[in-house]
């Protein structure tokens, strides 16, 4: 990976999961990464706003907003933006084909990088049984997941007051849990499934917050991870490599101060 706090363009840049209009949103974390990181090409691949959150409480500080106007202005200054809702920004769906303030919003994607490798571009929501059959208990995850992200903020205020590093409590419970292992075994063979009936080389995808590359399925699997318990990115270089960036990683081997990683305060 590269640790440079160079500025660097690539070919095309993947982000998701950022979920702006919650708390749990790393927006500052993300801004830096956007000062250092610019590209032809920058393609959202969901829920990049999120409405579900929105729909029970408004909450959008500067920050959330800071995000959207630098995306806006790297779209003036040339850069190329897709946007592929997710579930949780899916009111952006009826919107399909057309363009706002430049940025294009589409179903899918099929991205050629400029090895000449072909990678199916979407969110992934449409692979999660949960979602698609069971939209109640979808939310009431969301819920669960909101209040563990409350508790991961306060445990973090500690952990910065104590000189520790930010850790996602979250991300951490997921990955020790069997089902929760499982599903993502299962979510990433059903979408490297779909890139395969597509005839591509590679899925490029979000939704399920664990980012990762890897083959094990026959084809690229690539998932962006999120900006909210991971901070991860993935970039095109011009040859057509794929990077996977861990931006809350190398924040910290930077040793940016805390303000880096300051998180917005939650009302008691």
């Amino acid at each position: 990976m590269n640790d440079t706090t160079e500025e660097r363009r690539y070919r095309s840049l993947f982000l998701s999961d950022v979920h702006l209009g919650t708390k749990g949103c790393q927006a500052e974390l993300l801004l830096d990464f956007l000062r250092y990181h610019d590209a032809e090409t920058i393609y959202l691949v969901g829920d990049i706003v999120d409405g579900w959150r929105m729909r029970s409480g408004w909450y959008w500080p500067q920050s959330h907003n800071d995000v959207v106007q630098k995306l806006l202005r790297k779209g003036r200054k040339g850069a190329r933006i897709v946007y592929l809702p997710g579930n949780h920004d899916e009111f952006l769906r009826d919107y399909y084909g057309t363009h706002f303030g430049g940025i294009e919003v589409v179903e899918t994607a099929i991205h050629e990088a400029a090895d000449g490798r072909r990678y199916l571009v979407i969110h992934g929501d449409v692979f999660d049984v949960v979602v698609r059959h069971a939209k109640w208990l979808a939310f009431l995850g969301d819920g669960a997941y909101t209040a563990a992200l409350g508790v991961n903020t306060y445990l973090n205020y500690i952990r910065r007051k104590l000189g520790f590093p930010y850790w996602s409590l979250s991300q951490w419970a997921k990955m020790k849990v069997k089902n929760a292992v499982n599903f993502i075994g299962r979510f990433e063979e059903a979408v490297a499934t779909e890139a395969r009936r597509h005839k591509v080389d590679g899925v490029i995808c979000g939704h399920i917050h664990h980012a990762v590359m890897h083959k094990s399925y026959g084809v690229d699997y690539v998932n962006c991870g999120d900006w909210v318990e991971s901070c991860t990115a993935i970039v095109e270089h011009a040859d057509g490599r794929l990077e996977l960036i861990d931006w809350a990683r190398q924040a910290r081997e930077r040793l940016k101060t805390p303000l880096l990683l300051e998180r917005p305060k939650v009302a008691a």
